[in-house]
């Protein structure tokens, strides 16, 4: 599978990635032999970046992402987790945690300071049983931009210049915070969720252009909008974004599944397609629960997507002109 760049730093990931949130028992419980299977597979197809965070599963995710990991040369792959949460110790009591179907067994604190980074880091090498990662992003600061951008940032630049870990950045879905991170500072890449798809192209306004003048990375996540690309048809009560998809935007898809229909590709296929199609772009990361989906989103990777197919959707109004397709 190909390999691109991050930013102007040695790091490199594949153009597809594995996302570690549904590893963390995402919607639903997962249990540890079906995680290994998902992360079996999708080592065993090629893909080589992986990417968690403490957030997910409140631990799980990492645990799991490394116990696969540390079992594999370590020049072989690139992994990411992120920082502005630390979790703490507690008594579940019975208790569900409320993201994640998982023991409430720690409670999660918001911290972007530097103290924090890097207690962050440390927990998370320990979890994972790894001696590095390979890039740090600040995660979900949408609600704490300016900790973030005051204190959070300064940290991952000192683990970066120490060597600590080869290139930095953030994750959100916000496009206009990212935007000012990416102008007010020195990142490497931004994990934008869900707002460079083919139902929300609001990335292309700043983001992507800022990115491009700034020689940042972008690797798009939730290429799927959480649920209403992943399948040829989506269902009436497919999700977007998390929540129940709202009807335009179910109609939407459907005229876009039209099209893909017409030039016999799949609408995961082209989901999966459109945001490698932008230069900034140096993958796509896509989250993965057992070695079924990783099989199935594998063989919807990389799939060809006839040119005259981009110039229906421009012509039915259902693609940015300002969107790269060749």
């Amino acid at each position: 599978m190909r390999r691109n760049r991050l930013g102007t730093t040695d790091v490199h990931v594949t153009e597809l990635g594995f996302g570690g949130g549904p590893l963390g028992g995402l919607f639903a419980p997962l249990d540890d032999e079906t995680a290994a299977g998902a992360l079996e597979a999708a080592w065993d197809s090629g893909i080589r970046y992986f990417d968690t965070s403490p957030h997910y599963g409140i631990g799980h995710s990492e645990r799991r992402t490394g116990a696969l990991l540390r079992g594999r040369p370590r020049e072989e792959f690139t992994l990411s987790t992120k920082v502005g949460r630390l979790l703490v110790p507690q008594d579940p009591a019975g208790r569900m945690d409320e993201s994640f179907a998982v023991p409430a067994t720690h409670r999660r604190v918001w911290d972007f300071t530097r103290d924090g980074v890097l207690r962050s880091v440390e927990d998370s090498l320990e979890r994972m049983g790894v001696d590095r990662v390979d890039v740090l992003f600040l995660h979900d600061a949408e609600e704490r931009f300016e900790d973030a951008l005051r204190d959070g940032y300064p940290a991952l630049a000192e683990l970066r210049a120490q060597g600590v870990v080869g290139a930095i950045g953030a994750g959100m879905y916000h496009p206009g915070k990212l935007t000012r991170l990416v102008r007010e500072s020195d990142v490497d890449v931004v994990m934008l969720s869900g707002r460079y798809t083919l139902l929300d192209h609001s990335a292309l306004d700043e983001l992507l252009p800022a990115c491009t003048d700034r020689g940042v990375s972008v690797l798009a996540a939730s290429v799927f909008n959480s649920g209403l690309l992943a399948t040829a048809r989506p269902a009436e009560d497919s999700t977007f974004d998390y929540a129940p998809a709202a009807p335009r935007l179910v109609r939407r898809a459907h005229r876009i599944a039209d099209v893909c229909e017409a030039h016999g590709v799949t609408l995961p296929q082209l989901a999966m397609a459109f945001p490698l199609r932008h230069p900034a772009v140096a993958g796509i990361v896509v989250g993965m629960r057992t070695a079924e989906e990783v099989r199935g989103n594998m063989a919807a990777f990389g799939a060809e997507i006839p040119v005259q197919l981009w110039d229906d959707l421009r012509g039915g109004g259902l693609l940015d002109e300002r969107a790269p397709v060749t």
